[in-house]
C-alpha cells in the first residue's frame, strides 16, 4: 500500500517533465542537427525522439507516439536514417540538452548541489519503472546514463516521461479515444497544446480536428460550444487517475519525503527555465 499523498506522483511529474520536453523547442537541437545535414524540424523531432529505437520506420513510430498522423511520421520514417544513424542523432540531442540546460538554467544551476540531489532522486524513482507494454520507456532505458550530474537528471526525467506517457496511452486506448480525439479533448481541458500547435506539428488538418470534435460531440465528450461536458470532465479525470495508478511504482519507491524533495527541486528548475524562455508562450490553450 501506497504511502504517498493522492496525486503526488503526478504533481512530481508535473515538475520534472517539461525540463525534458524543452530541448524539443530548442534552437540547439536544430542547430546540432543541421550540423548533420537534417535541417527539416519534422525530420530532427521525430529522429531524435525515435533514435532510442534504431532505425525503425514510421509504424512502430507512430504506435508508439499515438498522436501523429501516420502519414506525417512516413514522411521522415525511415528514410531518416540515410542522413544519419541513430547513435548520431542520440549524440546530437544529447549536446542539445547540454547546451540548452546551460542556457535556460545558468552555469551556477546546472553545477549546484541540487542538480546532484535532484538527479540522484530522478534516477532512484526511475529504478521502479517497468519494462513490460512500455515501448518508449524501455528504448531509453537501454540508454546510458549520462555522468554529468544535469544530463543525468535530464535521463532520468526522460524515463520517468516516458514511463507515465506509455502508461497513459493504455489509458486512452481504454477509454476509446482515438489520437486526435485524445488531443481535442485535453485541449477543451485548458491544460493541452493549442489547436494551432497541434495543426502545425502533429500532420492532422482541420477537416480532421472537426471530424475529432463532432465525433466527441455524439459520444457526450463535448458540448456544442466545444467545451467539455460533465460527463467530459469526468472521462479526463478518469484517464489522469489510471494514468496515476500505473505509474505508481517510481514514486512510491522513492517515497513521500523523496517525491516531495524531487517536486521541489523539479519546480524550481522549471521556473527558471521558463522565465529564460525555454517554451512557446502560446503553446498551451483552447485557442
Amino acid at each position: 500500500m501506497s504511502t504517498l499523498a493522492p496525486r503526488a506522483g503526478r504533481r512530481c511529474h508535473n515538475a520534472v517533465n517539461p525540463l525534458h520536453s524543452c530541448v524539443y523547442f530548442s534552437p540547439d537541437l536544430g542547430k546540432e542537427f543541421a550540423e548533420l545535414g537534417v535541417q527539416d524540424a519534422g525530420r530532427v523531432y521525430f529522429a531524435s525522439r525515435a533514435a532510442a529505437f534504431g532505425a525503425v520506420g514510421a509504424g512502430a513510430v507512430t504506435a508508439s507516439f499515438y498522436n501523429f498522423n501516420d502519414e506525417l511520421v512516413a514522411r521522415h520514417l525511415p528514410s531518416v536514417w540515410s542522413d544519419l544513424t541513430p547513435q548520431a542523432a542520440l549524440d546530437a540531442r544529447l549536446r542539445a540538452v547540454d547546451s540548452t540546460l546551460r542556457r535556460v538554467l545558468g552555469e551556477e544551476t546546472v553545477a549546484s548541489p541540487e542538480m546532484a540531489e535532484a538527479a540522484g532522486l530522478a534516477l532512484r524513482a526511475a529504478e521502479a519503472c517497468t519494462r513490460h507494454a512500455r515501448p518508449l520507456y524501455a528504448a531509453h532505458a537501454d540508454l546510458p546514463v549520462p555522468d554529468q550530474p544535469h544530463l543525468a537528471y535530464w535521463h532520468a526525467a526522460t524515463l520517468l516521461r516516458e514511463h507515465r506517457g506509455d502508461g497513459h496511452l493504455a489509458a486512452l486506448l481504454s477509454a476509446g479515444l482515438d489520437p486526435l480525439e485524445a488531443l481535442v479533448s485535453h485541449t477543451a481541458t485548458g491544460k493541452g497544446m493549442a489547436p494551432r500547435w497541434i495543426l502545425a506539428t502533429r500532420g492532422w488538418r482541420r477537416p480532421d480536428w472537426d471530424a475529432a470534435v463532432e465525433r466527441l460531440r455524439d459520444r457526450g465528450v463535448l458540448d456544442a460550444g466545444g467545451e467539455l461536458t460533465d460527463a467530459g470532465t469526468a472521462l479526463r479525470a478518469e484517464l489522469e487517475e489510471a494514468t496515476d495508478r500505473m505509474d505508481e511504482a517510481p514514486y512510491a519507491h522513492l517515497g513521500a519525503d523523496g517525491v516531495e524533495r524531487l517536486t521541489e527541486l523539479g519546480r524550481g528548475f522549471l521556473l527558471a527555465a521558463a522565465s529564460a524562455g525555454a517554451f512557446p508562450e502560446d503553446l498551451v490553450g483552447k485557442g
